[in-house]
Order: structure tokens, then C-alpha cells, then sequence
């Protein structure tokens, strides 16, 4: 949902915030972040069960939602981006600091929902294309799907590579991860 605001909005305005309700900020408009599904809480909990193996064998940390991501260049003080993906790997732990994540990270998963859908697909690809994030997953429930963007040398993603719930998930970021899509729908 919009919150009407008279100009942009950047992180320094949204840590005055309460914490409640939880908020995005995406070109320096706030979105309200609903609470998820249980469905949607199931998904992100089974792939972070299947990831956490992989990077507890490498210099990464993933993270879950709640957990800011601040995506900026990297001498600009107004951070009109502040983004929660549902889960969230870094792995390079100059961009960590005690408030999340400064920069792109790695790899993002966003769980699609009714009222962010929209806002995954487009508004965040483009971001999380333009700030660099290396391997971008878009997960749909319902249609038991997964979309996988990679970011090539030239900076773009690239045509997304598409998992049904029958196929075998490869990652290009981490290739020994791979997972029977099933899994994660279960």
C-alpha cells in the first residue's frame, strides 16, 4: 500500500519509524509490508533449511525477513531504497553492518504474494538489476513456479530460466545447490 508522502522518503526518515507496520522503501516511496501466508512462511522456511548446508561451506550469511537491505551507490549518504527479501545471501562482509545489508547482495528470494507481486516483478528486478545482485529468484505458490534471473557480464538479467514443481533447481551462484522443486513446495 502507498503511504502519501509530500517528497521521497529515504533510510534517515524510515529509522524513525515504530516498527510496526513493517515498511519498504522502493525510489523513496514507502510500501506497507502485510504479514505472510503461512504457505509463503512454509516456502522461505523449507529453502532456507535447503541453503543454510551450502553456506555454512563458504565465507556467506543468508538472512531472512525482517532484514534491511539498502540498496545505493556506494558514496551516497540518501538511500531511497530499503528493501526486506524474504531471504537475503551475502558474501562479502564488508556490506553487513549492524542495521543489515549496504549494497546488493548476492542472491535474493522473494516469495510472490497477492499484494507484491506487482511490486517483485517489476519495481525490485529493475533495482535489484541496476545495484547488481547476482542471482535473483522469484517464487510463485499457487503456480508452483520459480523464476531464476542471473545477472550477466553485461549487467542485465538475463531471459529467466523456469522451474516447475517436477523440476531439478540449479543454482548459478552456488552450482552444488540444487534442489527437487517439490521440496519447497511441499
Amino acid at each position: 500500500m502507498n503511504q502519501p508522502h509530500s517528497k521521497r522518503v529515504t533510510y534517515a526518515d524510515y529509522l524513525t519509524w515504530s516498527d510496526e507496520p513493517r515498511y519498504e522503501i522502493i525510489d523513496g516511496i514507502p510500501y506497507v509490508q502485510a504479514a505472510p501466508s503461512r504457505q509463503h512462511q512454509r516456502i522461505v522456511t523449507q529453502l532456507t533449511g535447503e541453503l543454510y548446508p551450502i553456506l555454512k561451506e563458504r565465507p556467506c550469511e543468508g538472512y531472512v525477513a525482517p532484514f534491511d537491505v539498502r540498496l545505493s551507490a556506494a558514496d551516497d549518504e540518501q538511500e531511497y531504497h530499503v528493501v526486506q527479501p524474504d531471504i537475503s545471501v551475502i558474501c562479502d562482509e564488508r556490506k553487513l553492518d549492524s542495521r543489515g545489508c549496504k549494497g546488493a547482495p548476492d542472491l535474493i528470494v522473494e516469495v510472490l504474494s497477492p499484494s507484491t507481486w506487482q511490486r517483485d516483478r517489476i519495481e525490485k528486478l529493475n533495482q535489484y538489476q541496476k545495484y547488481g545482485v547476482k542471482e535473483y529468484l522469484l517464487i510463485y505458490p499457487n503456480e508452483k513456479i520459480m523464476e531464476q534471473y542471473i545477472l550477466g557480464e553485461n549487467g542485465m538479467f538475463g531471459t529467466p530460466y523456469i522451474y516447475k514443481e517436477e523440476d531439478i533447481f540449479s543454482s548459478d551462484l552456488f552450482p552444488d545447490f540444487e534442489i527437487v522443486m517439490s521440496v519447497i513446495f511441499s
